[in-house]
């Protein structure tokens, strides 16, 4: 009888439905230790799962993995749940998690502390990124449950400190998957508004699940990322959310958030009463300086007799034109008397005036002056000038 000859493909195909169909090994927890964790572009996760003697390989799918709140780390003891079978390829069996949690300690701790670390490190908790409360607001936003008792108490507290804060609310989801996207969503459209002076983003008191829509990245960058001061005002006294951390300011209640961000009307009236006040005294402070001053201007010679010492500025001013006219045209004629001479005895020396008498002056052709008979030649063309032009004549002898 001839043997029936099996495919690698059928033989694992075979294992992996034996390992599925099993009861114990379909629907089993593990406890363990991670490594070689990989978190795979995919979104897909990669380890390996052991104790002191052995080991198993597990992978977690996107569908799942994206559903834990903490990120699993190497040397990590986790509890995971999920159901043993074959990778046909490869031959390999596994674990395929469905489920995880840090064993000893619970996922939402973990990842708050995770998320805690990492912001830190990044320097997001910093005092320097702090922005101060103003003082004196003329709004401040809510962002809230509109149902809940949070935003009651910041109304009443609101309107006994001073009625003339007005607050704008913003309603928001406080618990559950769709809370974080909603409260930074808020926070972004509150930013882009612009007309509150503060913010306060928080709800009532309630367990470390009901809270941790104050505990996602998304609503901790957002309120860093906001340009207005936030007030984070989650309801619990000793415990603090990663939104406390970030805020500008942490209030324990919503009614304390309420009292730190809105001032006493009371407080407020009085001191506007005491700056009037110093107003008033430095306004008559100033007004009696100044009238001291102007009674000393007033008294002093240049101001006294005004427009008599402007009359008698104007004849001196007068005088001295005179004198100045004067002195000018003395000094003009005495000019005129030294220069006279002069010019008559200039023009006695001109030589113009010299040969007005009969005098000529005779030049050769290079136009050199011909001064001696012997410098003349035959037939040599002459320019003799006379006082009233000049002539051309030529040599004959």
């Amino acid at each position: 009888m001839k043997a029936f000859v099996y495919t690698v493909s059928q033989v694992n195909r075979y294992i992996k439905q034996l390992l599925e169909n099993d009861v114990f090994l379909s629907d089993i927890f593990i406890e363990a230790e991670i490594s070689n964790f990989k978190a795979h572009g995919s979104g897909h996760f990669y380890f390996t799962l052991k104790d002191e003697n052995a080991a198993i390989s597990a992978v977690m799918f996107k569908s799942y993995a994206e559903k834990i709140k903490f990120m699993p780390e190497n040397g990590m003891k986790v509890t995971v749940y999920g159901y043993i079978s074959l990778y046909e390829k490869t031959g390999q069996y596994q674990i395929y998690v469905q489920n995880m949690e840090p064993a000893g300690r619970g996922a939402l701790y973990m990842a708050y502390e995770q998320l805690k670390e990492r912001l830190e490190k990044a320097g997001l908790f910093g005092e320097e990124h702090k922005k101060p409360i103003p003082k004196y607001p003329k709004c401040v936003a809510v962002i809230t449950s509109p149902t809940g008792a949070a935003v009651r108490d910041i109304i009443q507290i609101s309107r006994r400190r001073n009625p003339s804060v007005e607050i704008v609310l913003r309603p928001v989801l406080v618990q559950g998957e769709n809370a974080a996207p909603d409260i930074a969503k808020a926070i972004k459209e509150v930013n882009e508004w612009g007309g509150a002076d503060t913010v306060i983003v928080g709800r009532g008191g309630g367990s470390i699940e009901d809270l941790w829509a104050f505990n996602e990245e998304i609503v901790a960058r957002a309120i860093f990322e906001s340009n207005i001061p936030v007030i984070s005002a989650v309801g619990h006294e000793t415990d603090f959310t990663i939104a406390d951390f970030i805020a500008d300011m942490r209030a324990p209640t919503p009614s304390a958030a309420a009292e730190l961000a809105i001032p006493e009307a009371k407080g407020f009236k009085e001191i506007i009463v005491t700056s009037v006040e110093r107003l008033r005294q430095g306004m008559l402070k100033s007004i009696r300086e100044n009238s001291l001053y102007y009674e000393r201007l007033i008294n002093m010679p240049a101001f006294k007799r005004f427009s008599e010492n402007v009359s008698n500025s104007d004849i001196y001013a007068s005088a001295l034109y005179d004198r100045l006219e004067r002195a000018m045209g003395n000094s003009l004629q005495r000019a005129e008397l030294t220069l006279l001479p002069l010019a008559e005895g200039l023009e006695r020396l001109s030589p113009l005036n010299i040969m007005k008498k009969g005098y000529s002056l005779v030049y050769k052709e290079d136009g050199s002056l011909l001064t001696n008979s012997k410098d003349a030649v035959k037939d040599e063309v002459l320019k003799i000038k006379l006082s009233d032009g000049e002539i051309k004549a030529r040599v004959e002898d």
